[in-house]
């Protein structure tokens, strides 16, 4: 009974809102604890109120990094709850400094996501500050200073609760964080093997589709856990602990490559052996690489072995398949062997990088260990990213002023029917308009769903309970539930905050009179972020399409690049090729979220068919994964009859994705590229090397792993140049000449 409990109670350490939401926790029942000890409910509404807001403006960083992260959010807020309490009896000014408010601190989050999660939770403070002087029926004279002074009080509570958690528990979001990575990893892998089913007439498309959204998962987590590390790596590079983590966060990059990579088209291995049990081991085996990786962040999270035997076990049947095939020397499998072998190898490998990322520590640490900084240096590179942003083109400069204006016109609109609590309107309205339409549409039908469940349990709660203490345990429990569900279950967060509002609000006046206001308030904001995101300046991601492919194309290019570099000087993993890789994956990551918010835009405003972006994202997903491929395989090329033909086709394939996406970018038609394509397999099918057969000593073509990837890459051109054709916008279609005549 005691074991079972413990190992509970340590799964629940595990998740990562527990430990979030037992902050707010924390902080929430110090408030009421505070409130009952002085019998002044009152303190009560705006010191939660600076908790909510201080806790959605938590950034992941080392204690000393959240300790300075705290004071700049302190300040922010401070400026913030003051100027609305000043400029509050003016409503012209008031509007004003709201707008270039709203305009200013949207814009800073253009610097990195620190600023904009600070940001974010400034703007949520100074409406909260709005709120909390509206409830008391205005600036009060003679303590005019008050209401301010408990908002930071607040924030300052949590951010106390915050730094020193952060301080005893560091380690603890890195688990979570490499967990995640692997537990990514491991539907991948599962999706992946999918693809190895010998299986005729099935929806391979559709698989590939799935595996690139699924890519897109992988690589998020992947660039989460890295800012993690960086974040706690800075002035700890010695720290041993940290250095496990990022042995173990390399390794995962490794994974990865081995993962994406594809070395045959899987559709002529299935003809040639779908009679035979290869293709089966070798979806079975990856499939329990898959399950493997899985168990491995679960390991790494209770600190428990790790047991990959059964993979172990998958891949020595794979060996004994292949093997038997060897023995059996059928003449039409000859060739086909060679990249079955190449797989198995790759698989292989894989399984050794699996052992490696369970025990970093005797891995081979020869490698270079360095991050790339993607924060701003200075004061001047900071400007300049913000700078770069202030053009129509940009998506942050979009959402800056249809926010800017779409508050305004809640704060308008609230001045002109005067209703009850009017500022819930603009509350709304920020949380609901969101820099694109799949976004906010998603947001406004959760938003309202959850204002109602939210508003219908808080009525049943003060009528049911109607004693302060129940009530105040209530608030208590909507509270924390409210953060532990605001990014995966938006509408039970919504329906939690409400019934903290209703709870909180009826201590020190009548939740009753708050019901209707509140839903009233809620369909108005909804209201204008829905007109606002489609009137102004929609930023329609059928529009940015072309360039989003072009970006693709352009990052596959320079991983190849380095890839080239790879093999004329050796194998080494520096930071160039790493971060070519990362950049190629996050490329493509982007492309596949840009198609799934295109998807749940009207049909109206799809510039192209949407079969043709999943088209081309199927595409380039399988471009980058024969890219991995060959990355996966580098070395150093010692023939040099090898490095007078295979360089010089890998750099004219640099060329011509480099043609295909300047083209795009400018709308410009691509050429055929059946002659380029014709010419480059002429060159790569020449006079290839031969070794002795042992079926009567007849020689047979050796196999050249990096020939034969640059072979499917070649073939891979001509249906993606003709896919990236299908993007390009007609001039009949009128596209936004702000959108598509400059970009950032």
């Amino acid at each position: 009974m005691s074991i079972s409990l413990s190992l509970s109670l340590r799964r629940l350490w595990t998740l990562d809102k527990f430990a979030y939401s037992l902050r707010v926790f924390l902080a929430f029942s110090g408030i009421i604890t505070l409130g009952w000890a002085l019998d002044e409910a009152a303190l009560v509404i705006p010191l939660f109120l600076g908790i909510s807001a201080s806790a959605l403006s938590e950034t992941d960083d080392s204690w000393q990094g959240r300790l300075q992260a705290l004071l700049v959010t302190l300040g922010c807020f401070a400026i913030a709850s003051l100027s609305v309490q000043w400029l509050y009896p003016w409503p012209w000014l008031f509007a004003l400094g709201l707008g270039a408010a709203t305009f200013t601190l949207i814009m800073l989050g253009a610097i990195g996501q620190r600023f904009a999660t600070i940001a974010a939770g400034t703007l949520i403070l100074s409406i909260y500050s709005m709120i909390n002087i509206e409830h008391h029926g205005g600036v009060p004279e003679e303590t005019p200073w008050r209401q301010p002074l408990l908002l930071l009080a607040g924030a300052a509570w949590y951010g106390v609760i915050s730094v020193v958690w952060c301080a005893l528990f560091e380690r603890q979001p890195l688990k979570q964080s490499m967990a995640r990575v692997y537990k990514e990893l491991g539907k991948y892998l599962i999706l992946k093997s999918a693809l190895l089913e010998p299986l005729r007439d099935v929806d391979i498309e559709g698989r590939r589709l799935a595996l690139a959204r699924q890519n897109g998962q992988v690589v998020e987590a992947l660039n989460q856990a890295k800012e993690m590390i960086f974040r706690r790596l800075e002035g700890q590079r010695g720290d041993h602990k940290l250095n496990r983590y990022l042995r173990i966060y390399f390794a995962a990059q490794d994974i990865h490559e081995r993962a994406s990579s594809t070395h045959y088209p899987y559709a002529a291995l299935t003809e040639a052996f779908f009679h035979h049990d290869v293709l089966f081991r070798c979806q079975r085996l990856l499939d329990q690489q898959g399950l493997a990786c899985k168990r491995l962040g679960k390991a790494l999270l209770l600190n428990r072995p790790f047991d990959h035997r059964q993979s172990e076990q998958a891949l020595l049947d794979l060996r004994a398949s292949i093997d038997n095939l060897h023995a059996m020397r059928e003449p039409r499998w000859r060739e086909l062997l060679f990249p079955l072998e190449a797989l198995a190898d790759n698989l292989a490998t894989l399984e050794e990088q699996l052992a490696t990322a369970h025990n970093p520590d005797v891995s081979d640490t020869r490698r270079n260990e360095g991050l790339f900084d993607r924060s701003p240096s200075s004061l001047s590179d900071a400007w300049e990213r913000i700078r770069l942003n202030l053009t129509l083109s940009s998506p942050t400069f979009r959402h800056a002023l249809r926010l800017s204006i779409a508050l305004l016109a809640g704060y308008g609109l609230m001045r002109l029917i005067d209703p009850e609590q009017g500022f819930w309107i603009l509350l709304t309205t920020l949380f609901v308009c969101r820099p694109n339409f799949a976004a906010t549409r998603r947001f406004f039908t959760q938003r309202i769903i959850g204002t109602v469940l939210g508003l219908v349990a808080g009525w049943a709660s003060i009528t049911l309970f109607p004693h302060p203490l129940a009530q105040s345990l209530i608030a208590l429990i909507a509270g924390v539930a409210f953060f532990a569900n605001r990014e995966e279950h938006y509408i039970i967060a919504t329906a939690s905050i409400t019934l903290l509002v209703l709870c909180s609000f009826n201590q020190v006046g009548s939740g009753f009179d708050l019901i209707w206001p509140r839903l009233f308030d809620t369909l108005l904001g909804a209201a204008i972020a829905g007109l606002a995101v489609f009137f102004i300046l929609p930023d329609w991601q059928g529009r940015r399409l072309y360039r989003q492919a072009a970006d693709a194309l352009n990052a596959n290019r320079r991983y190849l690049e380095e890839i080239i570099h790879q093999y004329e000087a050796g194998k080494q993993d520096d930071l160039a090729y790493r971060l070519a890789r990362r950049d190629a994956h996050n490329a493509d990551a982007a492309l596949s979220t840009m198609l799934t918010n295109m998807l749940h835009e009207p049909g109206h405003y799809r510039k192209h068919d949407a079969d043709d972006g999943l088209r081309f994202l199927v595409l380039d997903h399988t471009l980058l994964s024969y890219l991995s491929a060959l990355g996966a395989h580098r070395h150093r090329l010692t023939q040099e009859e090898d490095k007078a033909t295979l360089i010089p086709v890998a750099r004219r394939i640099d060329e011509l994705l480099a043609y295909c996406a300047d083209q795009l970018l400018h709308r410009q038609p691509i050429r055929t590229l059946e002659g380029d394509v014709e010419t480059l397999l002429v060159q790569l099918d020449g006079e290839p090397p031969r070794t002795p057969s042992p079926d009567k000593n007849q020689a047979v073509v050796a196999y050249r792993p990096v020939q034969s990837q640059l072979r499917l890459i070649c073939r891979q051109l001509i249906p993606l140049s003709d896919a990236a054709n299908r993007l390009i916008l007609k001039p009949e279609a009128n596209p936004s000449p702000d959108l598509d005549t400059s970009h950032t």
